[in-house]
This record gives structure tokens, C-alpha cells and sequence, in this order.
């Protein structure tokens, strides 16, 4: 069995609206004593909805850290205080310009164990509609709102287009969650 590694102190480095930089000492598995830096944040959301056509809302931004465009589902950090489905529902419309009628939890990762505490909540969001033309959106974001099929997101996996690891988790939650027992339920038994 694993040994459980005990925090000894936590300090904050730095903090902004979207994630605090941590700083703790903690007991290593060998006795002595480590430093371990880490970011914190509240959590974040990612959104896979479906069109009524079968094809998926997505977004096209510039990702600055990797000088390079990123074909991504909407999602964004849940501000302290905010529900996680009202975050979700909220990063729907302002990125991808449609509301959902549903949306459902379909799991839940953490984007990168070793640098973040962050847990990210997934939802799959079924009978979108558009509610308006007058979308507003942080300041800092600009992006191309895109309709893309299924078999073109795992082409654009394959051809290395979508890069985002976000994304890619969502995408494996949905496809082993939602899409597989939606065609689990298609086909005939013999």
C-alpha cells in the first residue's frame, strides 16, 4: 500500500481571480522533508453539446502559451461561489451562442495531477437552442464558434488539429459514457 504523503505547512505565493499559486511542505515518502508547488483552483467545466443535426458546438481561440490556434468544447473555471451547472451552463452561451435544455454530468478529471489541484466536471448538453445574437464574453478571449461531426473530431484527433487535452478528455468521457450507449441502443440483436 501506498504511503500517504502529510502536508506539514501551506503558504499562497500569488493569487488572481482564476487560481491561486501554492506553496507546501510535506512529509516524503522516505521521511524527510519536500517542497511541493502547485497551482489551486475552484474547478473548472468543460461542455460537449450536440446540435439537433448531430454535429457538436465548438470553439476556435488562439492559445497564447502555445502560439497556436486550439479547436476546443466550451468550458472555463468556476469562479468562487458559483455552482458548477450554473458555470456550465453559463460557458455554453458565451462561448458557443446556444443554451441547453438539459445538461448532465458525464465525469470528471483532473487536467494535470502533478502541477494542479483542479478537478474539471464534464456535461453532456442535449436540446441546445439560440437565445440571442447579442453574446457577450470575457475580455481576454476571442474565438470562432464551429459545428463539427463526430467523425471530423476523430480526424482532427488523429491529424493532430485538436490538440487541446481538455478537450481530449472530454471527448473520451463522452464517447465511452454517451455515445457508446447510444449506439449500444442502435444496433439489432441477431
Amino acid at each position: 500500500m501506498l504511503q500517504e504523503l502529510k502536508q506539514l505547512s501551506a503558504s499562497v505565493k500569488f493569487a488572481n481571480p482564476y487560481w491561486t499559486y501554492k506553496f507546501d511542505l510535506y512529509t516524503r515518502p522516505n521521511g524527510t522533508t519536500g517542497e511541493y508547488h502547485y497551482v489551486h483552483t475552484p474547478g473548472s467545466v468543460m461542455i460537449v453539446p450536440r446540435l439537433a443535426d448531430g454535429r457538436f458546438a465548438m470553439i476556435r481561440q488562439y492559445r497564447y502559451l502555445n502560439s497556436r490556434e486550439s479547436l476546443e468544447f466550451p468550458g472555463g473555471g468556476i469562479p468562487h461561489g458559483v455552482e458548477i451547472q450554473t458555470q456550465a451552463f453559463k460557458e455554453l452561451e458565451e462561448e458557443t451562442g446556444w443554451r441547453a435544455s438539459s445538461m448532465s454530468i458525464i465525469g470528471q478529471f483532473n487536467p494535470m495531477n502533478g502541477i494542479t489541484d483542479e478537478l474539471c466536471t464534464v456535461f453532456a448538453a442535449t436540446e441546445l437552442f439560440q437565445p440571442s445574437t447579442n453574446l457577450t464574453h470575457d475580455d481576454s478571449e476571442e474565438f470562432e464558434r464551429v459545428a463539427i461531426s463526430f467523425e471530423e473530431i476523430n480526424e482532427y484527433i488523429r491529424s493532430g488539429i485538436l490538440w487541446d487535452g481538455m478537450t481530449l478528455a472530454a471527448w473520451q468521457l463522452f464517447t465511452l459514457n454517451v455515445h457508446s450507449e447510444r449506439e449500444h441502443f442502435l444496433i439489432d440483436p441477431l
